[in-house]
């Protein structure tokens, strides 16, 4: 497949050099999953998106015009990965807004990750990163265009056979991955780290809570400790591509994949096939 770029509902790979999303990290991003011409969670991540814009200050662009244009580069047969960023677009001097906002639309179209099978079916190895992420109560949870931390992290292992790292913030909480968010299982309940300080309200995240709760299963969101992860009965990771990888390794720990991680995975497998668009 072919990479592809529009800007601003135009075809190209370029943006001026005076982006505040290049300059500042002014922006969001959505990285969303491609099947045979359908984007899964599209509503969802429409959503999260016009609800990181308003925290930011972003004027919203109208959602017609964003699914018009996710929809339109996409291939009509096969899996892709569509990512969407929204920017400030250009000028302000220094820091400062400019005094009329013009929204820089970039979507682009990419191939889908040539992940292992065995990961979903089998599990993942992964590992504790040092980098730690800042306490930053006022972005936590966004998908902002700010990724340092976790650039800094995943290039702390080039070990193959990891698929992911583990992050822990400021104050020693366990937060998320690199590029998921983290799910522990602990005597039949579900308990996921809140994201009142840092992370990311992953929208694979928001579905697999919701699907918890259908299944009355008991959840709870809060700050998960190193000792937490240690005494989990069970462990995976999600993001839009992935859905749920189960973790049966954490550093040197061997972990088995439990019957709550497989119920979920099937759940949000077929809550996604019945919409046609399962990854």
């Amino acid at each position: 497949m072919t990479v592809r770029f529009m800007i601003d509902g135009h075809d190209c790979e370029s943006v001026p050099a005076g982006d505040r999303g290049l300059q500042y990290g002014d922006g969001l991003f959505e990285t969303m999953a491609a099947t045979d011409g359908r984007i899964a969670l599209l509503d969802e991540h429409l959503e999260r998106l016009s609800h990181g814009a308003g925290r930011l200050g972003l004027p919203i662009p109208d959602r017609g015009v964003l699914r018009r244009e996710v929809l339109g580069l996409l291939p009509g047969q096969g899996r892709a990965v569509i990512k969407l960023i929204l920017t400030r677009g250009s000028g302000g001097r220094g820091y400062r807004q400019p005094e009329k906002i013009k929204i820089r639309r970039i979507v682009s179209v990419h191939p889908w990750p040539d992940y292992p099978d065995s990961w979903a079916s089998d599990g993942i190895a992964v590992r504790l990163c040092e980098t730690r992420l800042a306490n930053d109560p006022v972005l936590a949870g966004l998908k902002t265009l700010n990724r340092l931390h976790q650039v800094l992290a995943r290039a702390e292992w080039d070990n193959p056979d990891i698929a992911e790292g583990l992050m822990m913030d400021a104050d020693g909480r366990v937060v998320c991955g690199t590029m998921s968010n983290l799910f522990l299982v602990r005597s039949g309940a579900l308990l996921t780290p809140g994201l009142e300080y840092s992370g990311v309200a992953g929208v694979m995240r928001k579905q697999i809570l919701k699907i918890a709760a259908q299944m009355e299963i008991e959840v709870q969101e809060r700050a998960v400790s190193l000792d937490d992860l240690s005494r989990a009965d069970e462990i995976f990771v999600s993001n839009s591509l992935i859905m749920i990888w189960p973790v049966r390794q954490v550093d040197d720990r061997n972990r088995a994949t439990g019957p709550l991680t497989r119920r979920l995975q099937q759940a949000l497998k077929s809550s996604l096939s019945a919409a046609g668009v399962a990854p």
